[in-house]
């Protein structure tokens, strides 16, 4: 098992009035899953989002990461779990305007100060399987949305992390560029084996999960797996 969420709570102070974002969540999230945190705004999606990308913390509960507990982590050991285990893709995508695609995608191997001989096939690789080998030097205002968002998914996926947290992929996209981009990461879940966790209001990516998790006030009020996945799978 991946991620072992037991029992969490996350409070916020509003003034002297507490706010439980996430009240008595549990959820299970495998090698491999494919999975949607789906409900209105302020059902907690958000929340467990960043909880699970290690940018918040809970109040009470168990995190399991990988058979680590969470809690135990100083901030010093917390963000090199998240620079080992995760990577993470947005609804705004989050390019450096004065970058181009390459390089765009290269900024998390600079971070990590890996050796460039080391890794251009393997990120020229990255960039045909998400279908921007012609597109190498354009900047992100030179491209159109939907390419936008496959640099973003292949900068999150050039470290070869084990999790993928995605907030909103398609929101900021057309139905059928949204579908195209999903269909885009079920392949590299596929190819690659890594672990994707959106949190979307979209109901047109249902048909691509392996498993969907409704929330409503702060709570789990609903969970399906999923056996047979993907637009593809049907046929």
């Amino acid at each position: 098992m991946l991620i072992e969420i037991r029992n969490a709570r996350k409070k916020y102070l509003m003034g002297q009035r507490e706010l439980w974002a996430l009240d008595d969540v549990s959820l299970e999230i495998e090698h491999g899953d494919f999975m949607a945190l789906k409900g209105p705004s302020g059902s907690g999606k958000s929340t467990l989002l960043n909880i699970l990308g290690l940018l918040d913390s809970l109040s009470q509960g168990e995190h399991v990461l990988d058979g680590r507990s969470i809690a135990s982590l100083n901030a010093a050991q917390r963000s090199a779990c998240r620079s080992k285990y995760l990577g993470f893709i947005f609804q705004n995508y989050n390019l450096i305007p004065e970058l181009n695609v390459y390089e765009n995608i290269e900024v998390p191997l600079l971070i990590a100060r890996e050796k460039k001989a080391g890794y251009h096939d393997k990120l020229m690789q990255l960039i045909e399987d998400v279908g921007l080998q012609d597109h190498l030097q354009h900047r992100p205002g030179e491209l159109s949305g939907g390419q936008q968002q496959r640099v973003a998914v292949a900068r999150a996926l050039v470290r070869k992390p084990p999790l993928v947290i995605a907030d909103e992929p398609t929101a900021n996209l057309d139905s059928k560029t949204g579908q195209g981009i999903m269909e885009l990461m079920r392949e590299l879940n596929r190819k690659y084996g890594v672990t994707f966790v959106f949190a979307t209001h979209d109901e047109g990516i249902s048909g691509f999960m392996k498993a969907i998790y409704k929330m409503v006030d702060g709570k789990i009020v609903e969970s399906k797996r999923i056996e047979a996945v993907g637009r593809g799978d049907a046929a």
